[in-house]
Parts: C-alpha cells; structure tokens; sequence
C-alpha cells in the first residue's frame, strides 16, 4: 500500500507542528513524530476505519486530538486532511465537501 499526502493534509501538519511547539519545545516534533506513525500504520490498515464524512475514512490519531481523513484507491491511501478533532464538527464537513 502506498501512501501520498495531500498539498492540504501537508499544510495540517504543519499548522499542528507550530501550535504545539509554540506550546512547549520540542512539543511540535513529538506531534509531528507521533501523527507520521499513524500514518505509516495506514499502509496496513487501510480502510478498516469508519467513514463518518462522505467517501473518507477517518483514523484517529493514539497521542493527539486529531483525526487523519484520507480515501482509498486502488493500491494508494490520499491523505486528505489531518484536522484538530476540537473544532466544530460543522466545521470539519465543510473542510471535506
């Protein structure tokens, strides 16, 4: 499986990575190394994950309050957003639409 992430999931995690460095140092790296594992955990369970927001499945992530939202096809997982789970679920829709 392989696994591609979106210009857009791309600027997610590093918006996630500012605010929690900005929060502590070394905070921002320890998001960024924890959300790339579950990534990376995707290229063996891809599409096991519910689907609460149209055609995306939504893997939430062990350590932070945020939920990776990507599609399967074929043989490649498109990561689609990576977004605080804190934010208005209204919010979050509109992001997928």
């Amino acid at each position: 499986m392989r696994i591609e992430i979106l210009e857009e999931a791309e600027r997610d995690l590093i918006e996630g990575f500012h605010f929690y460095e900005n929060q502590a140092p070394g905070l921002g790296l320890y998001f960024r190394t924890n959300l790339f594992a579950d990534i990376e955990g995707l290229k063996n369970y891809a599409g096991i994950h519910s689907k609460p927001y149209k055609r995306y499945h939504r893997l939430l992530s062990k350590k932070f309050p945020f939920a990776i939202f990507c599609r399967l096809e074929n043989e490649t997982v498109f990561i689609q957003a990576v977004l605080d789970c804190r934010k208005d679920p209204a919010w979050i829709r509109g992001r997928l639409a």
